[in-house]
């Protein structure tokens, strides 16, 4: 072994001492490396669910990192006297040189504490949606939604963010208080129309298409007090009446699951759909432009007759 020391000095001026730490280095990074296959392999043998099986892949990683850094520090900086000499001059180069690095570092420190948002969470940051996929140390992945797609679903492309935006830019999460949403769908009909049956019709839909039971809200709603202290007065789903420059307006207004939102608005239309065609008192609200010879449609006024020299359109709904 003193001879391969020696050659190795002689060939690539590497002292004894240097080797010994290279050796030393290399042993710990086979030992953790070892350590955290055994331990992935004994462990998930009997975990099926992707996310288990996903989380403890990442804490097992991240602890290999932190280990290694432990025990490699004091191999390669025994020469100096203390540990406080050797983290201040590596803080101050690392203060100019990586700033950016260090920021997301922190940043990732302050996602595995506090927890702005979890694996599968949808989240919002800046002007990018997606389902978070991945959480690294610098940065972490969304598989991106909407964009060109003209609702909450995949674009397929996958989005990576550094963990230091979110010190600078609101998290918005749709999952976090609980895993339901308010969702609403504004339905037009005319002013003409029967809006108290339209209602009636809409109101049922809900109650049947629409509505989450009690089982699948209550440990939502727990969830959401417990953490959060979201409280609803008024869980049930509702349609609201208001007046429009075109016609009636009529929201309806559900809970629905925040990957699910354009599932149970096609759901909801297409039974509206059907529903309001059997009625011929309730009429879908558009524009609509009416047309009229001013030559022909003349009107008197005090006795006297006259051309209505007004515009040659009008328009109704």
């Amino acid at each position: 072994m003193e001879n391969w020391s020696d050659w190795i000095y002689d060939s690539l001026g590497l002292s004894h001492s240097l080797q010994n730490k290279i050796i030393a280095t290399i042993a710990l990074a086979l030992i953790l490396f070892i350590a955290r296959r055994l331990i992935l392999h004994f462990v998930l043998r009997n975990i099926k669910d992707v996310k288990t099986r996903y989380t403890w892949t990442k804490s097992l990683t991240y602890t290999n990192y932190i280990l290694f850094v432990l025990f490699a520090t004091p191999i390669w900086f025994t020469a100096l006297q203390s540990m406080g000499t050797f983290l201040g001059l590596l803080s101050a180069g690392l203060a100019v040189a990586l700033k950016d690095p260090i920021s997301n570092l922190f940043a990732w420190v302050y996602i595995v504490l506090k927890k702005p948002f979890v694996m599968g969470d949808r989240v919002q940051i800046g002007e990018t949606e997606g389902d978070i996929i991945d959480i690294g140390f610098f940065e972490f992945t969304m598989l991106e939604i909407k964009n060109w797609v003209a609702a909450d679903q995949s674009t397929g492309r996958i989005v990576h963010i550094p963990n230091g935006l979110l010190f600078t830019r609101p998290v918005v999460n749709y999952n976090q208080a609980m895993n339901y949403i308010w969702n609403e769908i504004p339905i037009l009909i005319t002013f003409e129309s029967n809006w108290k049956k339209a209602k009636k019709i809409l109101l049922e839909i809900e109650e049947i298409k629409l509505k989450a039971t009690p089982e699948q809200i209550q440990p939502e709603l727990e969830k959401g007090l417990k953490n959060f202290h979201v409280t609803y007065k008024k869980l049930d789903p509702t349609v609201y009446t208001g007046l429009k420059p075109n016609g009636i307006s009529l929201t309806l207004r559900y809970l629905c699951h925040p990957k699910n939102r354009r599932g149970s608005e096609q759901v909801a239309v297409e039974e509206i759909l059907t529903e309001f065609a059997k009625h011929g008192d309730i009429q879908f609200a558009y524009p609509t432009t009416r047309f009229y010879d001013a030559t022909k449609e003349r009107k008197t006024v005090k006795g006297s007759s006259f051309f209505d020299t007004g515009d040659a359109g009008d328009t109704e709904n």
